[in-house]
């Protein structure tokens, strides 16, 4: 295993993490959650454009089941990141990242209903951290800061998340190409946020500040996006998935550390525990699957 593809793992969890930041410097121009997701994959999906023209134009390629498969994660990825972005609006940028977070165990759930997987006691104890974890995290419990409306929108985000990685392991098995499919489905995500978004405002609220927030709108494409994308996709080709995914662990908890050191959101025992059910909860999910 190369000291290299762990450092990829552990960079693209603070990168992904990082999203939080983007969100908490566009809020106050008024950029609404759906036009920050048009800001990121329009920005992701030519990134990705230029990317594959200079190295493998093939990937260019693709028949319409292909397409409507990509389609659909497009669509998943769209709602992930705006239900995210709006969660992060309602509660706090490390509500939003933990709850998004338990969507490898709706991916469970959704293996074992229609895929076939076993369900077994470690599953099932995964599922009972994760709704405890949850409920901690939310402040339902403490009854500081809750938002039921966050806690909402941060679950439809893991759902979302839940639709997506479904959906590409079929892609897998029908022999997609990984770097095919992210161009097309960041397209797809790009085409629906423009759709949305109504980007004439999008781009009256960057004139208003154009130089600090064009730079802002392609970090969230660039750093958030294409970048820990890559990074990730590099570390596969020496690392189980398994072990990837348990890595991948340093996302919810880089930007828990991002809210408080940055922008001083407060965590309360009853939030703390509920991050740790949550992510051993998902720590146990990726040792089953190594």
């Amino acid at each position: 295993m190369k000291r290299s593809a762990l450092l990829y793992i552990v960079l693209a969890g603070v990168l992904w993490g990082s999203s939080g930041i983007f969100v908490n410097l566009l809020s106050p121009y008024g950029f609404t959650p759906v036009q920050m997701t048009c800001m990121r994959s329009v920005v992701s999906a030519l990134c990705m454009g230029i990317y594959l023209l200079v190295r493998d134009k093939s990937c260019f390629k693709v028949t319409l089941p292909q397409l409507l498969l990509y389609a659909l994660s497009g669509v998943s990825v769209f709602g992930t990141a705006t239900f995210y972005y709006a969660a992060i609006g309602y509660s706090s940028v490390s509500v939003a990242a933990v709850l998004m977070y338990t969507a490898p165990v709706f991916v469970m759930i959704c293996s074992v209903a229609f895929l076939g997987e076993k369900f077994n006691l470690r599953k099932a104890l995964s599922v009972v951290l994760v709704i405890a974890g949850s409920v901690l995290v939310s402040g339902l419990v403490a009854g500081a800061n809750f938002s039921l409306l966050g806690t909402v929108l941060g679950l439809c985000s893991a759902l979302s998340a839940c639709v997506y990685n479904v959906v590409t392991r079929v892609q897998m098995s029908k022999g997609c190409r990984p770097m095919s499919a992210t161009f097309y489905i960041f397209s797809v995500m790009a085409v629906i946020s423009l759709c949305v978004c109504d980007p004439v405002d999008l781009v009256q609220k960057t004139a208003r500040n154009p130089a600090y927030l064009i730079m802002l709108i392609i970090g969230i494409g660039v750093f958030t996006c294409v970048t820990p994308y890559l990074l990730y996709t590099l570390a596969l080709r020496d690392i189980p998935a398994g072990t990837a995914s348990s890595l991948a662990i340093i996302e919810p908890m880089s930007a828990t550390v991002f809210s408080v050191v940055l922008f001083s959101e407060k965590l309360t025992l009853a939030s703390i525990t509920g991050i740790v059910l949550i992510l051993v909860s998902v720590f146990l999910l990726s040792k089953s699957e190594e």
